[in-house]
């Protein structure tokens, strides 16, 4: 018994014809598996949203108002905090903008400031305050105060911005060192494959923490300090997967073409084996971007990180360890970095399975 075909549809006559079907690149399927992928969209989009935030900080939480009126003067004090004499003062210090003298100063008529959503800024404190710190959340600090009285709400506002960046710096720093190792020794093999590899297992071997720990107590701690300690090691893994992918791709047929036509090895690197290799690389940075996070929190935890000065969440977890009645220093601190462990492991899981040429 055949089988019966269903009707072929024709096109009505007069009717213009359907545009043909454009093949798609590969980065363009790649993009089209990852907008399939609803967590890791979302994901992005609230990854951005928090960055932006972060970010732009001062505009949301700030001890000094965006904009004053004072006899007619219109000032800005998120960007230059006048003395206190500015505004009927004694003092000629920069104006506390929690001193209830200056409170009475804009109450009155003509005078007013425009202040942010949360009226406190990373190391600001307020004097006037009967609270013992470490304080439970209240009205005027929505999550409570650390051990020293500062806004926790700032503190995990500055401290993620710190954390972040400094996660994006190290992993830029990381995979362009680790492009560039595993592409000299993937491209070009041989003896300088083999001296690179003998040499990345003897820097491999050198222990970390110690260094950290002595440049620690030599040096001042510093982001730029981290920041350069770290990436110092933090390239070698990637340059195992671009060695192997280089090594895969200077093999095939469209580089022996362009070795045939006279490139040069730069030009055939930058041109033809580079882009046929980031793979690896584009799936590989989310995670990267958590490691570097989970590093500067572990580091200020220990006290190895940041200096006191510079907001941190290593710092705040450790209060909370010092402070284990205080349970809104710790909790709050603790689910930032769980919610952007997690944000960074569904992009990362979205972007290797949209470079998964497996998947149609």
């Amino acid at each position: 018994m055949s089988a019966v075909l269903p009707p072929v549809a024709t096109p009505e006559p007069g009717a213009p014809p359907r545009p043909a079907l454009q093949p798609m690149s590969p980065n363009q399927r790649a993009w089209a598996r990852f907008r399939r992928n609803r967590l890791g969209v979302v994901s992005l989009w609230v990854f951005v949203a928090m960055l932006v935030v972060a970010t732009f900080a001062e505009l949301i939480s700030n001890d000094r108002p965006l904009v004053a009126r004072y006899e007619g003067t219109t000032y800005f004090p998120l960007f230059k905090n006048h003395p206190e004499t500015t505004f009927g003062g004694d003092f000629g210090t920069p104006t506390d903008w929690t001193d209830p003298f200056i409170a009475e100063q804009f109450a009155k008529p003509g005078h007013w400031a425009v202040f942010t959503l949360n009226r406190h800024g990373a190391d600001s404190s307020n004097y006037f305050t009967k609270k013992i710190d470490p304080a439970p959340p209240s009205a005027d600090n929505w999550l409570g105060t650390d051990s020293n009285g500062r806004d926790m709400v700032a503190r995990l506002l500055y401290g993620f911005r710190v954390s972040i960046w400094f996660a994006i710096a190290l992993t830029v720093t990381g995979t362009l060192l680790g492009i560039a190792a595993g592409a000299l020794m993937g491209y070009f093999g041989g003896r300088i494959d083999l001296t690179l590899q003998r040499l990345i297992e003897i820097w491999a071997a050198v222990p970390e923490l110690y260094l950290l720990i002595i440049f620690a107590s030599i040096f001042e701690p510093s982001l730029l300090l981290l920041l350069v300690l770290l990436s110092l090691w933090g390239w070698m893994g990637l340059s195992d997967y671009v060695r192997a992918e280089f090594l895969r791709n200077r093999a095939l047929e469209f580089v022996k073409a362009a070795r045939a036509l006279g490139l040069t090895d730069g030009q055939i690197i930058w041109r033809h084996v580079l882009p046929n290799s980031l793979t690896p690389v584009i799936t590989f940075l989310p995670f990267r971007m958590s490691g570097a996070i989970v590093a500067l929190t572990s580091l200020d935890f220990l006290g190895l990180g940041v200096p006191p000065s510079v907001p941190s969440l290593g710092d705040l977890l450790r209060q909370g360890k010092a402070n284990l009645d205080g349970w809104w220093i710790i909790v709050p601190t603790f689910v930032l970095l769980v919610l952007t462990m997690l944000l960074l492991t569904f992009i990362g899981d979205a972007l290797r399975d949209a470079f998964d040429t497996r998947k149609s």
